[in-house]
This record gives C-alpha cells, sequence and structure tokens, in this order.
C-alpha cells in the first residue's frame, strides 16, 4: 500500500506550512517525521500539535522509560508500525527490559520488576482496552506515579494515540530498512 497523501516537497511547501516546518526541525526532534509531515496538510493542527508532541515526548514529570512504555504500549494498541518501529528502540535505550517490549508487540502480558512500570502499563492498558480505569487500578497508579504523572501520562496517551491513528488513517510507511512488527498491520506498507 502506498500512502494516502503524497509526501510534501519542502521547496513547494507554502509560507505557512515552511514556517512550522522549520520550527519543528530546530525543535528537540530535530527531524519531521512521518505523521508530522502529514500534519503540515493542515499547518494549524501541525503547530498546535507538534508543540503538544515536544511537551508529551520531552517535557512531563514521567522518566523516559515509562513514558516511552507508555508510547509504545499506544503503538501496539494501534498497530501503528511506524510508531512502533520508532519508539522500541528508544524505549529499550531508556531501560525498558526487551522482554517487557516483545511482550508488548506480540499482545502478550509483560512481566515488571518494578512497581511504577507495572502500574503505568495496567493504567494505559485498561485506558485503552476498556476505555476505563478500575479504581483500584487507579488508585495503585496514582500510589506509585503520583497525581501529576498520571495527568500527564494520560496527555502522553492521548497525543500518541493521535500519531497513531495518524500513522493509520493516512497510511504512513514504515521507516526506510525497518521490519512490519505486527502482522497485518492496518495501513502500512513495506
Amino acid at each position: 500500500m502506498m500512502p494516502r497523501l503524497p509526501d510534501l516537497i519542502v521547496e513547494e511547501m507554502s509560507p505557512e506550512q515552511r514556517r512550522i516546518y522549520d520550527a519543528i526541525i530546530s525543535g528537540p526532534r530535530g527531524v519531521v517525521p512521518g505523521p508530522l509531515r502529514v500534519w503540515l496538510n493542515s499547518p494549524e493542527l501541525a503547530e498546535r500539535a507538534q508543540m503538544l508532541g515536544a511537551f508529551c515526548r520531552y517535557g512531563t514529570v514521567l522518566p523516559p522509560a515509562l513514558s516511552e512504555l507508555a508510547i509504545i504500549t499506544t503503538g501496539a494498541y494501534w498497530k501503528a508500525g511506524y510508531e512502533w518501529a520508532v519508539h522500541a528502540p528508544i524505549a529499550l535505550k531508556a531501560g525498558v527490559d526487551a522482554d517487557v517490549i516483545e511482550a508488548i508487540r506480540t499482545g502478550k502480558q509483560p512481566k515488571f520488576d518494578r512497581a511504577d512500570a507495572a502500574a503505568l502499563y495496567s493504567f494505559t492498558y485498561e485506558l485503552l482496552h476498556n476505555r476505563k480505569v478500575s479504581e483500584d487500578t487507579y488508585r495503585t497508579a496514582e500510589k506509585e506515579l503520583g497525581k501529576r504523572a498520571l495527568v500527564d501520562l494520560v496527555g502522553i496517551l492521548g497525543y500518541y494515540g493521535l500519531i497513531c491513528m495518524t500513522i493509520v488513517a493516512f497510511q504512513v510507511p514504515l521507516p526506510q530498512d525497518a521490519p512490519k512488527p505486527f502482522p497485518d498491520t492496518p495501513g502500512e506498507s513495506q
């Protein structure tokens, strides 16, 4: 399958698209990855969403390992191969155990050594799969992570849900040479 929207050519962008493209390039990402390139078709959305994304990726109170655990859990839920291909290696580097990453990719229950990671995963899993969080899961996550971290976590889940929906809806292809992480990943080509 091919992407549903052609990739924008930098030299052909409108002045508004180019301004936002340049702002993203000069920020902490240093690149304009696949889903953000799709958003440039709606410059106002791209501008606002990338600012939220910069916070969700680099500014929350969650340590990188927990943040990346939430991101890959969201990517696996949506079977968004591009997101998985980008963030699974980041999660590993941030300290998420390879066995946990593989369990999440294959839809199995991961085993955690740390209570905070287990609480974050349970909260995330329930919210995504059940569209609610049980009282016990909420209380455990609040105890392990704190109130602000839970608010930041929901922000991360919402933002990366938007990223994943963009990937799936617009058939954003996997990064070059990335293996397909999910069988029958909807909307992605290899």
